[in-house]
Order: structure tokens, then sequence, then C-alpha cells
């Protein structure tokens, strides 16, 4: 390390910045990976569901006494569905925005400490700061 020793730059303060950094990026992504996984999670449930109340919304049409009871009940199941879609998409909009937030919130927060860093690094070194 020697060889690209700067005169008047503590080289060891320029490497632990460096380690924060990668450690930063780490956890953002350990958290961009823990959102993603939450959502794939969301996806199979609500997949499960759907085949749930395709399943219940057959029954229900066979036990029809007649043609304009079956097509209530089939309008009814259409709206609920377009409901239930649209509450899941927020949902999933939701657990992507707090996954994507906190991991902005780790990498602004490094982002933060390295101009301070930075600052400090620049600045002349005096007797007391060895």
């Amino acid at each position: 390390m020697e060889q690209f020793r700067l005169p008047g730059v503590d080289m060891s303060a320029v490497i632990e910045a460096r380690r924060k950094d990668i450690e930063a990026l780490a956890e953002a992504n350990r958290l961009a990976y823990e959102g993603m996984q939450a959502i794939v999670k969301k996806q199979q449930e609500i997949f499960a569901q759907t085949m749930q109340q395709l399943q219940a919304a057959a029954q229900q049409y066979g036990t029809a006494s007649n043609p304009a009871e079956a097509m209530t009940r089939h309008s009814e199941f259409v709206q609920q569905q377009l409901h239930q879609a649209l509450e899941n998409m927020r949902a999933l909009a939701e657990t992507a925005q707090k996954a994507q937030a906190e991991a902005l919130a780790v990498i602004s927060q490094r982002a933060e400490q390295n101009v301070k860093e930075a600052g400090e690094l620049l600045q002349p070194k005096t007797k007391s700061r060895g």
C-alpha cells in the first residue's frame, strides 16, 4: 500500500470508507431481495386464493336454479374479482415501494456519510489527528 500513499491522506480512513460503502450496498441488496421474496409470496397467495374462488364459483353456478340466477351470481363474482384484483395490485405495489424505500434509505444514509467523511479526509492533517 505504500506505493498508493498520497501526502496528507489517511489511506486507512479511505479503505474504511469503501468498506462501509460495500456494507451499505450489501444491506440494500438484502432488503431488495427480501422485498422481491415478499412479492413472490404474495403472488403465490393471490394465485391460491383465486383458484379457490374459481372452484367455489363453479360449484355455485352448478346449483343455480335458473339462468337469471346464474347470471346474477356470475355478475357478482366478476365484480368481486375485479375489486380483489385492484386490491391485490395495490398490495403488491405497496410491498415493492416499501422494499425500494428501505434499500434507498440505506444508500442515501451512506451517501450522506460519504460526504461527511470526504470532508474530513480532505482536512489537513494536524498533529492531534495523527
